[in-house]
């Protein structure tokens, strides 16, 4: 399966596009407006201003680990989110970007190599060499998101970002592919169709949360970005100015909120609240002395339960350790072991748990920040914080479009200025009917 591909966006033109962010614990979409920006040192590779105009969000029903388990409660919710963005902004939404968090997401790269025909690299070599690696791409079973260049050879020179006008014989490509189980995005996108919305493009959400969260030389040093949600943590390795290992994990957030109310007999929605208000990954000595006042469930005209905070941390940490435990071990097996002084960043709703930075620094041996949306106008301040950034990371995605590479047959014509969903979908119908 090949979802929709978005065209690139000029660098001389404005767009309105909208973009959704369908997660286990909420639904978010933005409506923005991308505006031509000079050049920033701060922000690589952004060539648009962008300033959003509404926003919508819905506490999440029908998700369940970042995959839908009830499609009309799923529907529902979306609704919802994208009606309140669209009276906001006073702007009907007809097409849509979406990020895709579920479904097993995963890279894997794909390498080839050719001669060069004329000594010096043409853009058709670079051409035939991306080719020679998306040969290779297709799975069984894998919704394939992105197909991105990461770097090149030219004969015994290795890690090229740019190999045009260079001489050489032998031009070799390595592609990272980026994809998840083609049932969940069918799935998504069926949602979000049924909704009466085309689909402009589907988002590897931490990729998303990466281009909104990181700044200055941080995608060149190599930072790993932590995209922890309610259902799912999400890896995305960046080096080299791009995205260098992506993958993901079905336990999240929602899983240290379980554990409360299992532990502590209480209903999920007070478990929240006590992980919000009272929660950390860490604890110290006045844990003991500070009660937490917990509301048992199940139970008619009973009595609040006065205990001691230290029995909601023993709760909390050893989930919050396994988290960042397999994040170690995953990036282990993928050949990217701790390194002294690496940096990561901690972005999603459930990273902004107390202690977690710390626990993050001591499990994985880096320098370790909380990552929240940067270089984005117009955003109420109760969205300017790092459960937002895949969100907001949409909005920016289109400015990156042209970074990837795609087979001129799978791809799909459609622009970031959310005008030609309805086309594409009466062109559907009459497909689909006649």
């Amino acid at each position: 399966m090949i979802p929709p591909r978005l065209k690139p966006l000029s660098a001389r033109k404005s767009a309105i596009l909208s973009v959704l962010d369908v997660g286990t614990s909420k639904i978010a979409c933005l409506i923005a407006r991308l505006m031509p920006l000079e050049s920033s040192e701060t922000l690589r590779g952004r060539t648009h201003r962008c300033r959003i105009l509404g926003i919508g969000h819905q506490r999440s029903r029908g998700m369940k680990g970042g995959q839908i388990v009830d499609m009309e409660e799923t529907e529902a919710a979306i609704r919802v989110a994208v009606d309140a963005a669209e009276r906001m902004a006073g702007v009907q939404v007809e097409s849509i970007i979406v990020a895709a968090a579920g479904g097993r997401l995963s890279g894997q790269h794909f390498k080839a190599e050719i001669d060069v025909i004329g000594g010096a690299v043409r853009d058709a070599d670079i051409h035939r060499v991306l080719e020679a690696s998306c040969a290779r791409t297709s799975r069984q079973g894998r919704a394939v998101l992105h197909s991105l260049p990461t770097s090149y050879s030219l004969d015994a020179a290795n890690h090229i970002r740019d190999p045009r006008r260079m001489m050489g014989e032998r031009l070799g490509a390595d592609l990272l592919v980026a994809s998840c189980d083609t049932a969940a995005a069918r799935n998504l996108l069926l949602a979000v169709e049924r909704c009466h919305l085309g689909i402009e493009a589907l988002v590897a959400s931490p990729y998303a949360a990466g281009l909104s969260v990181l700044v200055d030389d941080e995608p060149d040093m190599g930072t790993i970005v932590l995209d922890m949600g309610g259902g799912t943590t999400s890896i995305a390795l960046f080096s080299g100015g791009g995205l260098e290992h992506l993958d993901a994990f079905a336990v999240g957030g929602h899983h240290i909120t379980t554990d409360i109310a299992r532990g502590l007999n209480a209903r999920l929605a007070d478990a929240e609240r006590m992980k919000t208000l009272y929660g950390s990954a860490i604890s110290s000595p006045s844990d003991e002395r500070e009660t937490i006042t917990v509301e048992q469930s199940g139970e008619e005209n009973s009595h609040p339960v006065h205990l001691p905070k230290s029995h909601l941390i023993r709760i909390i940490k050893p989930r919050a350790e396994e988290i960042l435990e397999l994040v170690r071990d995953r990036l282990d097996r993928a050949g990217f072991p701790a390194a002294a002084g690496r940096r990561i960043v901690l972005t999603g709703g459930a990273s902004q748990l107390t202690g977690l930075p710390e626990a993050a620094r001591r499990i994985l041996s880096g320098q370790v920040r909380l990552g929240r949306p940067v270089g984005i106008q117009g955003m109420p301040e109760s969205a300017k914080s790092p459960g937002f950034a895949a969100a907001v990371g949409l909005t920016i995605y289109p400015q990156f479009a042209a970074m990837e590479h795609f087979e001129p047959n799978r791809q799909t014509n459609v622009t970031a200025t959310g005008t030609d969903g309805y086309i594409a979908r009466v062109g559907r119908w009459l497909k689909e009917s006649f």
